[in-house]
């Protein structure tokens, strides 16, 4: 119920912000909101990377959802994951279901949009909307922020569906058309994170994954990031 309404908020406060683009041209904007993916693209791996590798909350069974070896959609699964979850709150299930996609990719991909972004969305997306509102209404921001702002509000609040899709076998036509654009990436390209859960840890367009393995690179090289994280105990 709560993230249902997080989310129609957040649509009502992202039309007020669009609202504020209709403006005269501004050739800066194009690069702004090219700025912007690139941006929520960084986001997107940053994140991940932290959540990959930082440990779940434990003592609330989290580590029995991850290694449950019975079918996944029996009475009892579905009970101890709703009491689980309930334990928990969006942040740490967000955390959670990071890992929990490792050894099952496919079982993001069947998510309902809503699971996939009703953390983000009350985390951090709506939050940064209103803001976004606020800073509008009270000062003339220019068209060309706004609307880099905005595309860095709709890559950052859609990353995890952008990731779901990734895991696949059948995907929306906007989808296929952003992929052949360049500004989403492709399943095979986000296979090489798979692979090792080393590298590519961006989950938009794969613009920033150089950086971000730098990055990675230097963390791990200074004992952080260490493996104990990326399984619930």
């Amino acid at each position: 119920m709560w993230t249902r309404a997080a989310f129609r908020l957040f649509l009502a406060s992202l039309a007020l912000n669009l609202f504020w683009l209709m403006a005269p041209l501004d050739w800066r904007v194009v690069p702004a909101m090219v700025a912007g993916w690139y941006l929520a693209d960084l986001m997107s791996g940053i994140v991940h990377m932290y959540m990959d590798y930082r440990p779940c909350r434990a003592g609330v069974g989290l580590d029995v959802l991850y290694f449950y070896e019975g079918s996944r959609e029996s009475e009892e699964f579905l009970r101890l994951r709703d009491e689980t979850m309930r334990r928990i709150g969006p942040f740490e299930r967000l955390v959670f279901e990071f890992k929990n996609h490792h050894p099952r990719p496919h079982a993001l991909g069947r998510r309902t949009l809503l699971r996939q972004i009703g953390s983000t969305v009350i985390v951090a997306s709506l939050p940064f909307s209103l803001l976004l509102n606020m800073a509008n209404l009270l000062w003339p921001v220019p068209a060309w922020a706004t609307a880099g702002a905005v595309t860095f509000l709709l890559g950052g609040t859609f990353a995890q569906y952008f990731h779901g899709s990734l895991h696949c076998e059948r995907v929306p036509g906007f989808i296929t058309l952003l992929r052949k654009a360049g500004l989403l990436m492709t399943p095979a390209a986000h296979q090489l994170h798979h692979d090792s859960l080393q590298r590519d840890f961006a989950t938009n367009n794969g613009w920033s994954n150089p950086l971000l393995n730098a990055v990675f690179r230097a963390l791990r090289r200074r004992g952080m990031l260490g493996d104990a994280g990326l399984e619930p105990s």
